[in-house]
């Protein structure tokens, strides 16, 4: 299969979904809805709601039933994006090619529109789809959710990012930063794909198994293209990790080692995927894709 087609047709699928979905910026909340709008149609590559949707194909389960489900992490997504972007955060100007939320609009404004952007994904996940979901499923998708980005997953491996800056941490210590800031809301998007189509306890642990190694994939990536890319090609600052004194996979490993880990990590969430059929090819594409895209 081509997966840049893949990608391409079901990104347009997540896009027109959030135009359909978002609020419009009208009446007197309209600054606050444009900020939301500005960082959320700024561009990316829409990976999660892509990951989520390709769960449920693995799955013989058509995903287009259950857009909003997808299209929430998306939203989460951006939200953390415009918080990491901040002045007390990584203090970044620029994020998919345009100035950061918080140059446009304010760094209170900016606050507010990650925050609206968290709560507008939770309200998308409790939506009602044509697909067949049970009461049960919906709450066992939140709870997932809502895990992945607290205090356990994303907003503590941001914590952790933060605290690490300048200090000499272990691997162990970076892999689970890792894991938590951006890998756990790259599993829960596999992981509510993998409920939709109301996977066997052996397909689930399976697809998380996947979604953990390919969190992890994709960050060690972001710490290469840190590294090796430019800003006009990343769209971001690029060089910013060594800067800010982060700790990374190549600052820990250097460049060929941690080429060969990311390898390593992919052909696990490859094994993962045995157990499936043709279906779960672009998944399989996925996981190629994420280790050698250039931004």
């Amino acid at each position: 299969m081509d997966i840049k087609t893949y990608l391409a047709d079901k990104k347009k699928i997540v896009e027109q979904a959030l135009a359909d979905n978002m609020p419009t910026a009208e009446g007197p909340l309209a600054p606050h809805i444009e900020a939301m709008r500005y960082s959320l149609f700024a561009g990316g590559k829409r990976v999660r709601p892509i990951l989520c949707m390709a769960a449920a194909e693995a799955l013989k389960v058509d995903p287009l039933l259950y857009l909003p489900i997808a299209c929430a992490f998306e939203c989460i997504h951006t939200y953390s994006l415009i918080h990491d972007d901040l002045p007390a955060m990584d203090n970044d100007d620029l994020r998919r090619g345009k100035p950061t939320c918080h140059k446009v609009f304010g760094e209170a404004e900016a606050i507010l529109a990650g925050d609206g952007l968290l709560t507008y994904g939770f309200e998308l996940l409790t939506l009602p789809c044509p697909g067949k979901l049970s009461p049960e499923s919906r709450l066992r998708i939140i709870n997932l959710v809502a895990r992945a980005i607290g205090s356990q997953g994303m907003v503590g491996g941001q914590a952790l990012d933060i605290a690490s800056e300048g200090e000499k941490i272990s691997f162990e210590t970076l892999r689970y930063l890792h894991s938590c800031k951006t890998g756990a809301l790259i599993t829960a998007a596999v992981q509510v794909g993998a409920i939709l189509g109301q996977a066997t306890d052996q397909e689930f642990t399976a697809l998380t198994t996947y979604g953990n190694n390919i969190g992890l994939a994709f960050q060690i990536k972001d710490d290469l293209l840190n590294v090796e890319s430019t800003t006009e090609k990343l769209g971001k600052a690029a060089g910013s990790d060594a800067e800010l004194d982060k700790a990374t996979y190549p600052a820990f490993f250097g460049i060929e080692e941690t080429r060969k880990k990311g390898r390593n990590v992919v052909d696990k969430a490859l094994a993962a995927l045995e157990i499936f059929d043709s279906l779960c090819d672009p998944l399989r594409e996925l996981a190629q894709y994420i280790l050698y895209r250039t931004k």
